[in-house]
């Protein structure tokens, strides 16, 4: 099935600091990585007031952890719990567990990220921002997911309004409206 690249999709990156939010999205859409810091405000506590604004309208999250960093495993039910409160209930979500290409320093194996992906109904994906690896296929998973939630949307969407057209025209059909105007007795 191939991809509608007319189509807008609103995605949100999300995660801890440090965690390659920022360098995955300069790996996928600019397939350049970059080893620098940049400094962005995600994640820092001044910036929590603009959550709600930005989850509005979000049709997908890719969710993001470090496989160094346990700390940012474990703050996972923090992102989960943000994204229940403030996303849209049928909004598409992707884990994904950066810098798989770490293996000497890894703090979480793949079971684990594993695991809360299929709690949570979520693909999971292990991915190296630094090496290239499985960037685009955790993105391109997430637009189809959200194109199928839309098809299957429009789909019950013409479903209803069919249904609805029916029962107006049945209840405006011509005999009924002739006779209408007749006594009962």
């Amino acid at each position: 099935m191939a991809l509608d690249f007319a189509a807008t999709y609103k995605v949100l990156v999300l995660g801890d600091s440090n965690v390659g939010k920022t360098c995955i999205v300069h790996r996928y859409c600019d397939e350049r990585y970059y080893d620098t810091y940049i400094s962005t405000i995600a994640g820092q506590e001044r910036f929590r007031t603009l959550t709600t604004a930005y989850y509005r309208g979000a049709m997908g999250i890719l969710l993001m952890y470090d496989v160094t960093s346990l700390d940012s495993f474990n703050h996972l039910s923090y992102w989960l719990r943000n994204i229940q409160e403030n996303a849209s209930p049928d909004v598409v979500k992707v884990l994904t567990a950066n810098k798989c290409d770490a293996i000497n320093n890894r703090a979480v194996d793949a079971e684990r990220g594993q695991k809360i992906a299929d709690n949570f109904d979520m693909p999971f994906f292990e991915v190296s921002c630094k090496e290239n690896i499985n960037i685009e296929a955790a993105f391109l998973t997430l637009a189809r997911r959200i194109r199928e939630q839309r098809g299957r949307r429009a789909s019950l969407f013409k479903a209803s309004e069919r249904e609805g057209a029916d029962s107006i025209i049945k209840a405006q059909s011509p005999s009924q409206q002739r006779d209408a105007w007749r006594c009962s007795c």
